[in-house]
């Protein structure tokens, strides 16, 4: 399968385990000349700006892999197309981010075969995962083995689906989670929205775990009529606030991803203006990610968002933060007795 251009305005279209004692990637890039030929034919453009400027073994710290042979559950929230991780990582490579984070997407629920098939591939020194558990049907030697693979979190999804939590189902669950991965020193990922966070910020100090939170915290962002001098004040949407708390408390972290599900503006200039002051508060707690394949978009590029968080980070020490060393801090986790 060519790899789809992704780096261009947005268009919308519609458990197992092994037991390892070592794992041996088995993705080498070189030996599929596939992943190099399938790069985008515009070299020159976004793609080729950026690999001379990302940090050396940065990561792209959220995106997906999606394959047909395995089942998608019942009420799927859309039908998906092939992404394997070699298209995977053939678009890393053209970008030149070496280590992803894949996450378990919504239309596999509960079975994470093919996230964890993916980390088989390429290793737990270049890939890491977040998978979607039963708290109360997943036992401790399953999540260890994963751990193993390069697991180190479980993403808590209420934004795909639409719901929206009472603030004792909220924290039930995610003090559900918390109990089993404490252990193994993972994270909570959250998708949710933006509106939510105040809750979050009750819930998350009980937790004992670090948490991240998904795509700017979930923003519902109304259109801004620049042209007529309008401006865009972050602390005037619900939670905004609350999230630079919990950032600013040391234990939360957020993912700027995926602005062309958020923003109305071509050039994401309120997304600019939530990013700064994130890195203004916080710098220590925020992490770049593709949102790769971009999942019920197409024709996406990149380039001039992830130049937005160049511009934004405003020095060499901040991108080594946002594109590598939060999100090696985050993911690092030890396993206890």
């Amino acid at each position: 399968m060519a790899l789809r251009a992704c780096f261009p305005a947005a268009r919308l279209t519609g458990a197992s385990s092994v037991c390892l004692t070592s794992i041996k990637p088995r993705l080498k890039l070189v030996s599929y000349p596939k992943a190099f030929l399938s790069v985008p034919p515009n070299g020159s453009g976004s793609y080729e700006r950026l690999r001379g400027r990302l940090p050396a073994k940065s990561w792209d710290s959220h995106m997906h892999v999606v394959e047909p042979r395995y089942p998608v559950v019942a009420d799927a929230a859309y039908k998906p197309t092939p992404h394997t991780i070699y298209d995977a990582m053939a678009f890393e490579s053209s970008v030149g981010i070496e280590n992803i984070v894949l996450v378990q997407p919504s239309i596999y629920g509960y079975d994470n075969s093919c996230l964890l098939d993916a980390l088989r591939h390429i290793g737990p020194s270049r890939g890491h995962g977040v998978v979607v558990i039963d708290a109360a049907n997943t036992d401790i030697k399953t999540l260890k083995e994963w751990h193993s693979l390069g697991v180190r979190g479980v993403r808590v999804n209420f934004k795909s689906s639409g719901k929206v939590p009472s603030r004792d189902e909220l924290r039930q669950k995610l003090v559900e989670q918390a109990r089993v991965i404490r252990p193994l020193g993972w994270m909570i990922q959250v998708h949710t929205s933006m509106s939510m966070i105040p809750l979050l910020e009750e819930i998350i100090p009980e937790l004992g775990v670090k948490v991240c939170i998904d795509h700017f915290g979930g923003p519902e962002l109304r259109k801004v009529m620049w042209e007529r001098g309008d401006s865009f004040k972050p602390y005037s949407l619900e939670g905004f606030s609350s999230l630079i708390s919990l950032l600013e408390a040391g234990r939360t972290y957020v993912k700027i991803s995926a602005p062309y599900r958020l923003s109305k503006d071509e050039g994401y200039r309120d997304l600019e203006i939530m990013v700064k002051e994130l890195l203004g508060h916080a710098p220590n707690r925020v992490l770049y990610a593709t949102d790769w394949p971009h999942t019920r978009f197409s024709g996406i590029d990149l380039g001039p968002f992830t130049e937005l968080c160049f511009r934004a980070c405003g020095s060499q020490a901040v991108v080594e933060r946002v594109f590598r060393l939060n999100a090696e801090e985050l993911m690092d986790s030890s396993l206890k007795d």
